[in-house]
């Protein structure tokens, strides 16, 4: 039985610190704007490096993964998130440029959605193991809602990003 199959799945990610010290400082604070948004933080994982895809010379990724609570729909939250990329300077010139901040809203519940600005659950996610990682740290059993396998099975064979690892303090 798939204990989080009303989690709401929320990935983080920062290659480029912006005005901050670092890009944790960055995600931090990041995430200390969610609840302005009407996101209640239930579950975060810790911070997981990785070398940048798909130029490993561009600077590493640090990652996490939050599960939230909100009344938004899908559509409210992906727009809170975008008002949340764009305060904290992220601009969407090319493909896989390096970011001072990106959220991606990875799955909303048991939910299937196409629309032009959004797909749920996040197409490409369980390739990532940036995402499925840290997703597997704090939900090990949530099932994929249309692939099924668990975060734990789908971090272990993820090939994208398949470098990262939790950061130690």
């Amino acid at each position: 039985m798939d204990c989080f199959a009303d989690a709401i799945i929320v990935a983080m990610g920062s290659n480029l610190s912006g005005d901050y010290a670092s890009s944790t400082v960055l995600l931090e604070a990041a995430l200390s704007r969610f609840s302005g948004a009407g996101l209640v933080v239930a579950r975060r994982s810790s911070w997981w490096r990785s070398a940048a895809w798909p130029d490993p010379s561009r600077p590493d990724y640090l990652n996490g993964v939050v599960l939230v609570e909100t009344t938004l729909s899908p559509d409210g939250l992906m727009r809170e998130l975008l008002a949340i990329e764009r305060q904290f300077g992220r601009r969407r010139d090319q493909p896989n440029d390096p970011r001072t901040l990106d959220l991606d809203l990875i799955a909303y519940g048991r939910m299937h959605l196409e629309s032009p600005g959004l797909t749920l659950p996040h197409p490409r996610a369980h390739e990532r193991r940036f995402v499925m990682g840290p997703l597997a740290e704090i939900a090990p059993d949530w099932v994929h809602p249309t692939l099924g396998g668990t975060a734990l099975a789908w971090a272990a064979r993820a090939t994208v990003g398949a470098d990262a690892t939790p950061v130690t303090a």
